[in-house]
């Protein structure tokens, strides 16, 4: 009967010790803390923000999309209440305390950035390196200068840049193979991974040297790629990304 007791108590012991680990553990105030526990991220999403504050380096925002409401949080950046910003891909923090704020969230999700087109700042960021049709390019053109761009061959039975900005017209709708380097890349915004490809054909005063690329793919910058997408023309995504020519859900390969 002893031994039944003792059993007992340390059953429940151990369950008392189990149930407070898991109330305190949400508690933490760097995010990087919980990055471990398994969770789904969440997919991209865009909307009006109705609730910002800065706190410890980071600014927090709750975000309508129309049909949620989601709070997100970066490194600090610059918004106001009704401004429309771009949340990529995050890791969901559940029953996330802020000590900092003294505030209970259900759920944030933390990115490295969000995108506020609304910002001058960030707006000069986003337009950076962007191929024609895209406000302010010429403006903001700064695409890595750093890359080697000598020696790259045409892909077989594919075009080069040149070719794709000449022939846009006649290449709509078209399944082409290029093959090129990158020269900027941005990773998850809206669901998508961004490359810029150039190959050392066409001319940088009129835009032509430039290809924009979406892909689920990832690539950094100077690797050199072959890729086969579909040419689309005057795509809007809306919030201020708006092209003249893109390639999208192009199947990268880093050579």
């Amino acid at each position: 009967m002893k031994r039944i007791l003792v059993f007992l108590v340390a059953s429940l012991a151990v369950l008392t010790l189990s149930a407070c680990s898991k109330e305190e553990a949400p508690k933490v105030e760097a995010p990087a803390a919980q990055a471990q526990a398994p969770a789904a991220k969440a997919a991209g999403i865009t909307g009006s923000v109705v609730e910002t504050m800065n706190s410890a380096g980071y600014t927090y925002v709750q975000v309508d999309d129309g049909q949620q409401k989601v709070w997100a949080a970066a490194p600090e950046f610059s918004v106001a209440v009704g401004d429309n910003v771009i949340v990529p891909d995050g890791m969901p923090m559940n029953n996330y305390h802020s000590k900092s704020l003294d505030r209970n969230f259900d759920v944030v999700y933390f990115v490295d950035s969000i995108l506020n087109p609304n910002a001058p700042a960030a707006a000069a960021a986003a337009t950076d390196a962007l191929p024609e049709g895209h406000p302010n390019t010429q403006a903001a053109a700064a695409p890595a200068t750093d890359v080697d761009l000598s020696g790259i061959a045409k892909a077989v039975g594919g075009k080069t840049v040149a070719e794709i900005n000449a022939e846009k017209a006649n290449l709509s709708g078209q399944e082409i193979s290029l093959r090129g380097k990158v020269v900027k890349f941005n990773a998850q915004i809206m669901g998508k991974n961004w490359l810029h490809i150039q190959d050392g054909s066409g001319d940088a005063t009129e835009g032509s040297n430039d290809i924009t690329v979406t892909t689920d793919a990832a690539a950094k910058v100077g690797d050199t790629v072959l890729l086969n997408g579909k040419v689309t023309l005057d795509k809007d995504f809306g919030y201020g990304y708006k092209y003249a020519l893109i390639i999208e859900d192009a199947k990268v390969t880093v050579e």
